[in-house]
């Protein structure tokens, strides 16, 4: 998490990394594709065409939207260094100027508890991101379909999971993982910290609307989880992720 001192970060990780192991709340698969546990997330897919028809306008639009790498040092080079760009609403507090910009999807988000990062990830055409790890496993990650090329009728848009890798030194394991082809209006749920890559072998742009939850778990888990994440949120990088995808006037 960004900020915190590594070994508050390690050690934090740690009791739900331990939770999930003894049970306390239940390991996902690669992918989670019913959402019941969260049905406050089924508004996103009713309200698909809305959130399209105002993210196409924002890529026809002359709004620069930033590429990660330039969202702060934190998160550059590595799986950055590559074509894939961020219209942030949400890192921690809503951006209300970007919100503007898309304000029904913003309003659509604003009524969802538990949403820490919200974003359209927008990765350009003949793009790889390499396979790497997340770093909460107090999160679920969501992803909904917004402009899927083709809406993936060739499956040359992609992300693959391995959720049995554990050993860091070993990103080949990759291979044995399972993959999820995007479609338009079609949303899914996945555990971050498992190992995964994801591409768009197209030639056109791929949009998701991502975001991160909190995950759902027992009361008294639930509160240090949401301790933990107000406290990496107040981090001068968190800061400066908002200040940086701040969309500036064209």
């Amino acid at each position: 998490m960004p900020g915190i001192g590594t070994k508050i970060k390690d050690a934090a990780a740690q009791i739900f990394v331990r939770a999930e192991a003894n049970g306390v709340f239940d390991k996902l698969p690669a992918f989670k594709r019913d959402l019941s546990e969260y049905p406050e997330l089924a508004v996103l897919a009713q309200n698909y065409q809305t959130i399209r028809d105002e993210c196409l306008a924002l890529i026809a639009g002359p709004v620069k939207i930033p590429g990660m790498d330039e969202l702060t040092s934190y998160t550059s080079g590595g799986i950055h260094q590559i074509a894939w760009k961020s219209f942030m609403f949400k890192s921690g507090s809503f951006i209300d100027s970007n919100c503007a910009l898309a304000p029904k999807t913003a309003a659509l988000l604003r009524d969802i508890p538990g949403v820490w990062t919200a974003f359209f990830s927008v990765l350009e055409p003949h793009q790889h991101i390499k396979p790497h790890w997340g770093y909460w496993k107090g999160f679920v990650r969501y992803h909904l379909g917004v402009v899927i090329p083709d809406n993936n009728a060739n499956e040359k848009c992609w992300i693959r999971i391995n959720a049995d890798a554990w050993d860091r030194d070993d990103r080949s394991a990759i291979a044995q993982g399972e993959k999820y082809f995007w479609h338009n209006g079609e949303a899914v749920l996945f555990d971050d910290t498992f190992l995964h890559e994801a591409a768009n072998e197209t030639d056109e742009v791929r949009v998701v609307l991502f975001l991160d939850v909190a995950r759902k778990m027992a009361w008294p888990l639930a509160l240090l989880n949401r301790f933990f994440l107000w406290i990496a949120h107040q981090d001068k990088s968190v800061k400066e992720i908002r200040r940086n995808a701040t969309i500036k006037p064209a």
